[in-house]
């Protein structure tokens, strides 16, 4: 039977066109699965990111590998799906809902320290949870909200990328560093206090033209960045700390952009202990379009091999996991699944970045790779 692509792929997944990679034992390489027939794309491009570049990402442009049981499609034996992406550079947008931005407060208060948030949550909640929800960022309104939180004293670094004219933007992750469907994802062995963050990732070509969408895992530790916004780089980039995939759902007549802007993405975490959780990220609650994000992500520079953009999450745990007023922070072994109908279902098992396979394809081992196969003429 090989590789189950059953609960991966999304629910409408054989009139969709769907872009990734898979490494069929000799390396990563480019393929499109379309009208439920999988294509191996290296005859025209070695790489995702030149698939997208080219717009070589039809039938005519690939080798055809398979035509997949429509009850039970799969991966020969062997196969294993990787991070849908590859020369694309990683970035992320944070605090793009209103939740998102009040629990940054709160870890910026609490210093990190999880014991505290609940206290801090509720009176937070009260004093501007209904106005960052209620004005859009950099109106004449979230201006006047900003000034009435400055003179309350209540002000903070978060919330003027909440409510600000300009998103938080940041580099998560160096390129091919990314991990895909099935690989363990890893937190920092020194934080105790993280969670993931189930998030649309949107997949830009070199023009800053939204070509797709994928699901991500931002995995994020609220410890650090609690401590100081400054910390953000610790927080954000570490050994498979960023989860894609499973595909780059491709933008066309059956899935556009509106699709994202309304999608639901729903996590759910299993722990070998016997604990779960489940959350939801709705992307109809983000407080800035994800086009608008993209274009302040690209900004004045250039990617010339493209750029993939987790939007942000909704999703913030506060249950209790072990200890009341301890909140929810990972456990090594914890299951998660962020799953929506229409881009299908990322799963990664939690280890630490410490533990987690060392990252060793980078640039030029891929490069290398390519040349041993006969395909670095086709990037």
């Amino acid at each position: 039977m090989g590789f189950a692509l059953g609960p991966v792929l999304p629910a409408d997944w054989r009139s969709a066109r769907l872009l990734g990679r898979v490494d069929f034992g000799a390396g990563p390489t480019p393929v499109l699965i379309d009208g439920g027939t999988l294509y191996d794309l290296t005859p025209s491009a070695a790489t995702v990111s030149a698939a997208i570049a080219r717009r070589q990402w039809l039938p005519e442009h690939g080798r055809q590998v398979a035509v997949l049981d429509p009850e039970a499609p799969a991966l020969r034996d062997g196969a294993r799906l990787l991070s849908p992406i590859d020369l694309q550079c990683i970035k992320a947008a944070g605090v793009t809902f209103a939740v998102s931005a009040i629990e940054r407060v709160i870890e910026e208060r609490a210093r990190g320290d999880a014991s505290q948030a609940a206290s801090i949550r509720a009176g937070l909640e009260q004093h501007i949870g209904q106005g960052i929800r209620a004005v859009v960022p950099g109106s004449a309104e979230a201006a006047a909200l900003k000034g009435a939180l400055i003179a309350e004293n209540m002000w903070s670094q978060y919330l003027e990328v909440a409510i600000g004219p300009d998103a938080e933007v940041f580099t998560k992750s160096a390129v091919l560093s990314s991990v895909g469907y099935g690989a363990p994802v890893g937190v920092r062995s020194d934080s105790s206090w993280n969670n993931p963050e189930p998030e649309v990732a949107l997949v830009m070509d070199s023009a800053g033209e939204a070509v797709g969408a994928t699901l991500g895992n931002d995995v994020n530790l609220r410890d650090f960045e609690g401590r100081s916004a400054l910390l953000l780089g610790k927080a954000k980039d570490n050994n498979a700390s960023a989860a894609l995939g499973p595909f780059i759902r491709l933008f066309d007549d059956g899935f556009t952009i509106d699709d994202v802007r309304s999608a639901e993405i729903d996590l759910r975490i299993e722990g070998a202990d016997g604990y779960v959780l489940t959350g939801k990220n709705q992307m109809g609650q983000i407080s800035r379009d994800p086009l608008d994000l993209a274009a302040q992500a690209r900004s004045e520079h250039h990617y010339p091999d493209g750029y993939a953009l987790y939007l942000g999450t909704l999703f913030a745990p506060t249950q209790d996991r072990d200890v009341p007023g301890g909140g929810f922070t990972h456990k090594v072994g914890d299951r998660v699944t962020i799953s929506s109908p229409r881009l299908g279902a990322l799963e990664n098992t939690v280890t630490t970045s410490r533990d987690a396979p060392p990252w060793t394809m980078g640039i030029t081992e891929l490069f290398r790779n390519l040349a041993s196969r006969g395909l670095i003429d086709h990037i």
